[in-house]
């Protein structure tokens, strides 16, 4: 095997499947194995489980899988230490793989961790725990290369592949045509890509579209739902709503480039919002404990990916008590509201893509290549 992965969910494992193709390149006979999903497969990886086993969240949500996760770990950390990889790469899913990624570098295998996890926004001190687990650590966002130096970690700034893939300017036109939207405001709906995500936040979404739809009648409503299950959910979630709703199977891309305002889970799909020069409202629900427990850790004010970048609130967050149909829908409105404000966080958001694109997946291949030449 030249490459151990293991890709937590999927926004890991549309990651993995870029910089896994970047490697072909100049390895087109690549063998690569671990935990992943659809893109990753797609990619030329093999999955000895799907991604999808490590998509949970949360301090209550991690305890209820906590017997089948460890059960996984064990497997796979044994699987690894046989088969030996040039180079072993975790791909965030940083509680899963720091552990696996320890016991592969005592062993003697190389780690690289890609993506960060937030230690800038709480959590501190895993700084001392990644250094034991991890050889080399790729970060995609420019400031947390100083956090890894300070700490004698090498490390090495790539950007993120989402910038190079998404458009800088994007084709709402386009979009629109292909999913068939008639002409009035359109807005994406996304509620997380995990099943947890989907069922604190589908309703209140659909609730919210709901009263914009009210104000604006014309308004359209574009839905992705990541899996077949999620979409079963969110048509359940749906049922008695009078609302012109699209459910879009995956295609949140498209949702995104066609949409006005999009009201967004807090998680990697706002970062694509941005990217995608979106004005948004960004929102999450955990549990209650989980809720209070991130509380008592958090160093900075923001949770949203676009906020913690541009070191402001940009955009609205709404979170846990927050987290209403009457706020997400006034949030919107203001948006659609307020045609300046639009502008200057497109600006905002211009400014950020051209700062994370960095031909992210020739960096990420270029770091892997020294230990892909090992014997």
């Amino acid at each position: 095997m030249d490459i151990g992965l293991i890709a937590g969910e999927a926004s890991g494992d549309l990651l993995g499947a870029h910089f896994v193709a970047a490697l072909k390149q100049n390895h087109p006979n690549l063998r690569a194995a671990g935990i992943a999903g659809p893109r990753m497969v797609e990619a030329g990886v093999e999955a000895i489980y799907p991604s999808d086993k490590l998509a949970v969240n949360g301090y209550v949500e991690v305890l209820r899988h906590l017997p089948e996760l460890l059960w996984i770990r064990s497997r796979i950390t044994r699987h690894f230490l046989n088969e030996r990889p040039r180079v072993f790469v975790g791909i965030d899913a940083p509680d899963f793989n720091f552990v696996l990624e320890a016991k592969l570098k005592q062993a003697g295998i190389p780690t690289v961790h890609f993506v960060s996890p937030s230690i800038w926004a709480w959590r501190p001190e895993r700084i001392h725990r990644i250094k034991q687990a991890v050889s080399h650590m790729l970060v995609v966002f420019p400031f947390e290369e100083q956090i890894y130096r300070d700490a004698g970690i090498p490390v090495s700034y790539v950007g993120h592949p989402l910038a190079d893939v998404i458009p800088l300017e994007p084709d709402t036109a386009g979009a629109r045509a292909a999913l068939g939207l008639v002409s009035g405001p359109v807005i994406a709906l996304l509620p997380g890509s995990r099943l947890s995500e989907v069922k604190r936040h589908a309703r209140l979404m659909l609730d919210a579209a709901v009263r914009i739809h009210q104000l604006h009648p014309r308004a359209q409503f574009v839905l992705p739902a990541a899996s077949e299950a999620a979409a079963r959910l969110i048509r359940q979630a749906a049922q008695g709503l009078d609302l012109p709703l699209h459910i879009l199977a995956g295609q949140s891309h498209t949702a995104l480039a066609a949409c006005d305002v999009a009201l967004v889970a807090s998680g990697t799909a706002t970062l694509e919002a941005a990217l995608f020069k979106k004005p948004m409202v960004i929102t999450y629900r955990v549990p209650a404990l989980t809720a209070y427990l991130m509380r008592k850790k958090a160093l900075q004010p923001w949770i949203g990916l676009p906020n913690i970048l541009a070191r402001d609130f940009v955009v609205p967050e709404r979170i846990q008590e927050a987290a209403t149909p009457e706020n997400l829908a006034n949030d919107a409105l203001a948006w659609l509201a307020d045609a300046p404000r639009r502008e200057a966080a497109v600006d905002t958001f211009r400014a950020m893509h051209l700062s994370l694109r960095q031909n992210a997946s020739a960096r990420i291949a270029e770091a892997l290549e020294p230990y892909l030449e090992r014997t």
